[in-house]
């Protein structure tokens, strides 16, 4: 039920809009580490002074205009641009329906594949976030188009709560892949819906990976899994240089530190821009002890609220309401 509530407010347009323009105001620099390339830039710098590396993403999704699309593009290659200037410790994460994906599949190959070039010019990494159902296969298909092409400089995500979860972690073994749980909703058909039913997919995705695979990153805030694959890792030598930890930025801030600071490969999931408010609810989605995690830093004294997420969306539609 919290699930789907938060996954309802993460598509609600209006709450969305609204967010855009009271963002600010709610604490949303709590989650989401700036609004433009500059602020962005000082708080990857503040993460990798403490030995954590970050991937970073333009918040934006489910494009259906070739303008927006194309400004997409432009800001992602001016954020390679300015990794490369400011020499930080960082790589792009990226969604394919930003770049056009729902408006021309040719159009949105044109525009990843530009940004794939301008980043191995630079020897930086892309990963290709993976979103709803419908748009999986035409993602993975873009990425085997552009695997084809000889680009070497990309991975993409694995959603454990895909029935076909293991299908595709085998697939790209080969490629840098980072493990989530899922955030979206989906019919019983084709994914788990108890957490239990996920977190053992996890697992067995994981070890597997672990094992089998490049590169992996393990990408939760759950710590039963998290303390799991640390014994797995120890208990198979895996070395470190072959996976890492990865949390999201403004989450569990002492125990990525903690990681980092034990020797562990870490990495934060970086997001900046305006649209945080449909990203942000589907991470309340995926899990939602999250709001435990974060709700104390996103609502404060000055917005008189602290009786969590689901007040927030009545503010923002109070709040909107009022300039009408």
């Amino acid at each position: 039920m919290l699930r789907d509530f938060f996954i309802a407010l993460s598509q609600n347009q209006f709450l969305n809009q609204a967010a855009r323009k009271y963002g600010l105001k709610l604490g949303a620099q709590s989650v989401v580490a700036g609004t433009n390339i500059p602020e962005v830039m000082k708080s990857i710098k503040e993460l990798n002074a403490h030995g954590i590396s970050c991937t970073v993403d333009l918040l934006g999704e489910f494009v259906s205009k070739k303008e927006e699309a194309t400004e997409a593009k432009e800001n992602i290659l001016a954020v390679i641009e300015a990794i490369h200037e400011n020499k930080v410790d960082a790589h792009i994460s990226l969604k394919p329906t930003q770049l056009g994906l729902d408006i021309d599949y040719q159009f949105a190959l044109e525009n990843l594949r530009e940004i794939l070039q301008k980043a191995s010019g630079y020897n930086i990494f892309v990963n290709f976030d993976i979103e709803d159902s419908a748009h999986v296969q035409p993602a993975y298909d873009i990425l085997d188009d552009l695997l084809r092409e000889g680009f070497d400089n990309v991975g993409t995500v694995v959603q454990a709560y895909f029935h076909r979860a293991e299908e595709y972690i085998q697939k790209y073994k080969d490629l840098r892949i980072r493990i989530v749980k899922g955030a979206y909703k989906e019919p019983a058909e084709i994914a788990y819906q108890d957490k239990k039913d996920i977190d053992a997919n996890y697992l067995k995705i994981a070890e597997w990976h672990l094992l089998n695979g490049k590169f992996t990153s393990i990408a939760t805030h759950d710590h039963h899994i998290i303390n799991h694959l640390k014994r797995f890792v120890e208990k198979h030598n895996i070395p470190k240089e072959k996976y890492e930890f990865q949390m999201l930025y403004g989450f569990r801030k002492d125990m990525q530190l903690q990681l980092a600071k034990e020797g562990y490969n870490f990495c934060t999931y970086v997001p900046f821009g305006q649209d945080w408010y449909g990203y942000f609810m589907r991470r309340l989605a995926e899990r939602p002890q999250n709001l435990n995690l974060v709700v104390k830093q996103v609502f404060n004294k000055k917005t008189n609220t602290i009786i969590g997420l689901t007040a927030g969306a009545f503010i923002l539609g109070r709040m909107s309401k009022r300039k009408k």
